[in-house]
């Protein structure tokens, strides 16, 4: 899991002004739409007692916490406790996390991570969708495997003949010709190879008397967790996109989009759906298999071969970023604080305002790497010789 990326976490049309609760990173968010429709993203955790937000009500811009109903504008901070006299301030810990947020491409983009503007990774640059002539459809599939895994499914080209015989991979030619990965930057990288498709069956074997023609094949990702394959038919291009969301370390949904430039009609989009989801359901028994679970770090911890110089690039690409520190740490998470402390994803505004630097009352997120902060340490109840990680309750 890696934080100070942009993640599209939603499809745009599934937001709106009704608040919703979306697992990402293993973090609680509330996602709704403010009074002009623009994108407003936030830690579900109300500080004062870990209510949910989501089951809130919106007030204007604002959403109003259930349960003792502190009030948070979409910067977080909270602007009314209804339980305090008129003339009491309000704490300046009574803030939540709240995370940029970007409408694009269909999707609802998140910054999830403090680093400033001028720093952040860019939010990928995707090609196609400037394009009106093309019909889209939407839809998503859940996997119970980690992202990683998921995406290096969905960019592996070898796997086609053995996994998708039956639709565009051919046994009795499974050879991967020698390509070159094509870094397009930092944080994206493409191929393109030619495959022998199947014999023809049913109706295609009307169309192609003899062997079906090649079908070019182009595998796109771009980091963290968006993947493109794009398949020139015969009868037109079809691309499909795939967000997929890391929910946790064993749960993945791949929000997809298909852009097609044929059979544009609604007519044929029963179809369409009932194809992809056929390669999902294909997939999905090898991907969630597969051992161990998370995706090796160590380059060595699985033989590589040239055909899989695509996966090997965003591997490197990767782990650079977990080398930087990006890597939010499950394993402690789980293990240390899991249903004794809450940890969120620390905001921009934990480093862009001074004045806010100790003005937070949720901890955050351990990343692979860290020293334990001191204060982080406390006895378990009923075991004072133990010492845990757990927080402190100094405030």
């Amino acid at each position: 899991m890696l934080k100070n990326f942009w993640y599209a976490i939603e499809f745009s049309s599934a937001v709106t002004r009704q608040p919703k609760r979306l697992t990402v990173l293993g973090q609680e968010l509330v996602i709704y739409r403010d009074t002009k429709g623009q994108p407003v993203v936030m830690s579900d955790l109300c500080i004062h007692r870990g209510g949910a937000l989501s089951d809130g009500e919106l007030e204007g811009d604002c959403i109003r916490c259930p349960y003792h109903g502190w009030k948070f504008e979409p910067g977080g901070a909270c602007v009314e406790i209804p339980a305090n006299p008129p003339d009491r301030a309000i704490p300046l810990k009574a803030r939540v996390d709240a995370y940029p947020a970007e409408e694009r491409y269909g999707y609802i983009w998140a910054f999830l991570g403090d680093l400033p503007a001028a720093e952040r990774p860019s939010i990928p640059e995707l090609p196609f969708f400037d394009d009106p002539s093309l019909r889209l459809l939407e839809g998503e599939f859940k996997w119970n495997a980690h992202y990683a895994r998921v995406l290096e499914n969905g960019i592996d080209f070898a796997h086609a003949p053995w996994v998708h015989g039956s639709s565009f991979g051919n046994r009795e030619e499974p050879e991967v010709e020698d390509y070159e990965v094509h870094f397009i930057n930092e944080l994206s990288a493409s191929a393109t190879v030619t495959l022998k498709p199947p014999p023809a069956k049913g109706l295609w074997s009307f169309l192609y008397k003899k062997d079906r023609p090649a079908v070019v094949t182009t595998n796109t990702w771009w980091m963290p967790n968006v993947s493109l394959l794009e398949v020139r038919l015969p009868m037109g291009n079809m691309r499909l996109y795939n967000a997929h969301v890391p929910v946790d370390d064993y749960t993945t949904i791949s929000k997809w989009i298909q852009l097609r430039d044929f059979f544009t009609g609604g007519w044929a989009d029963r179809d369409a759906r009932r194809r992809v989801l056929k390669i999902f359901l294909q997939d999905q028994p090898t991907v969630e298999a597969q051992r161990p679970e998370l995706l090796p770090y160590d380059l060595a911890a699985e033989l590589h071969i040239k055909s899989d110089a695509i996966q090997v690039a965003y591997r490197k690409t990767r782990n650079k970023y977990l080398d930087m520190g990006y890597g939010i740490d499950m394993h402690r998470i789980e293990s240390e604080y899991s249903r004794h402390q809450a940890t969120v994803i620390p905001s921009p505004a934990r480093r862009e305002n001074p004045e806010l630097a100790n003005a937070w009352v949720m901890r955050e997120a351990p990343v692979i790497g860290q020293p334990i902060p001191e204060g982080h340490k406390l006895r378990r109840a009923g075991d004072p010789k133990k010492t845990e990680l757990r927080q402190a309750e100094k405030d």
